[in-house]
């Protein structure tokens, strides 16, 4: 008699269970999720959250991602493939300018700009062809950076005496050396 008794609580608490899941179980809507979406001339996983697949765009961190997920009130959470085509307007309007959204300046990757005095954000390749033309500008200026641009040397003061040994200036060239390929050029003229 007890074993009986001891079954039945078993079905009961398993009917339980399976009703608490049938009501917890929210509604599933069928959210076509694209797989690439292009936000800001970049091609992006649409199945990853919104915070993650953001910073796959060159020149949005994880803490400019984060700002961007608040300024449009989106849920970070949320896959990038599910948005809605407004949702994702106003997404790439917010990573095109965001300080007409609240984010703070210092937020913005390019502050004072030198053509323009203004803080701008620059993404994309907007930041590649900004970053060449201010090296080339040094360049042009033959500024103690612009040289070094140059030259392919470290740029920021470290030592070069034992790093940055590899590439096209290396090291010490000894006198020995030196005249052979003097020599070796005068031959070639010839």
């Amino acid at each position: 008699m007890g074993t009986t008794r001891v079954r039945a609580e078993k079905v009961v608490k398993e009917a339980k269970k399976e009703e608490k899941k049938e009501a917890k179980a929210p509604i599933e809507k069928k959210v076509e999720i694209s797989a690439i979406i292009r936000v800001a001339g970049t091609d992006l996983n649409g199945e990853k959250k919104l915070i993650n697949a953001i910073r796959g765009i060159k020149g949005v961190s994880h803490a400019m991602a984060r700002a961007i997920c608040t300024a449009t009130s989106f849920d970070p959470n949320v896959k990038l493939g599910s948005l809605t085509p407004q949702e994702m307007e106003k997404l790439e309007s917010v990573i095109k300018d965001p300080l007409s959204y609240g984010i703070p300046t210092w937020y913005v990757n390019r502050r004072k700009d030198p053509e323009t005095g203004k803080d701008v954000y620059l993404s994309g390749s907007d930041l590649d062809v900004a970053r060449k033309f201010d090296i080339q500008k040094m360049v042009d200026m033959k500024s103690y950076k612009g040289v070094r641009h140059m030259l392919g040397l470290p740029v920021r003061g470290q030592r070069t005496r034992s790093s940055f040994r590899k590439g096209r200036v290396v090291g010490v060239v000894r006198k020995a050396i030196k005249i052979a390929l003097a020599k070796a050029d005068e031959e070639k003229k010839k």
